[in-house]
């Protein structure tokens, strides 16, 4: 099976760097491997339709802004609960996309192609002010989240 695995954040926007740090660590911990692909996607959307091709699992990692819940509470949802439905729109920019959007053009290109498999990990956060420390809560919840998917992937965390 080949997993990508996908955060996504503004690694200057503070607690908006959520998916950025969970990568990080991720990369620290798992053993280098030609089935497990972690990518680092910034701010990207339409990416995502690249790092999709070719895997059987995907788990994206992001941070939800105005969820109605503490910063830090984390969401395991999967990626058809948060999906937005594709727009034909000649007016829909590529750099304006976000990656829930992207992934419905996902499904709509690759057809039989697409993951059946794709989880996503939603880190609630408030503060996405010009700075690049993570709020305490929000670190946590993001070690949370490498401690769940070393979990699923059924690995140990390296001491």
């Amino acid at each position: 099976m080949k997993i990508a695995i996908m955060g996504f954040g503004n690694p200057v926007r503070s607690d908006d760097a959520i998916g950025i740090y969970v990568i990080e660590q991720l990369r620290n911990k798992l053993p280098e491997s030609d089935d497990i692909s972690i990518f680092d996607m910034g701010t990207a959307a339409f990416e995502v339709l690249f790092g999709l091709k070719g895997h059987d699992k995907i788990i994206l990692i992001d941070g939800v802004l105005n969820s109605n819940e503490p910063a830090g509470t984390l969401f395991k949802v999967p990626a058809e609960e948060v999906m937005k439905a594709p727009q034909d729109d000649p007016l829909v920019f590529l750099h304006g996309m976000k990656w829930d959007q992207a992934l419905s053009y996902t499904k709509k290109i690759l057809q039989d192609e697409y993951p059946d498999d794709i989880q996503v990990y939603l880190v609630a956060i408030e503060n996405t002010k010009l700075e690049v420390d993570l709020s305490k809560e929000v670190q946590d919840a993001g070690d949370k989240v490498v401690w769940h998917i070393l979990e699923d992937l059924n690995l140990s965390i390296p001491t």
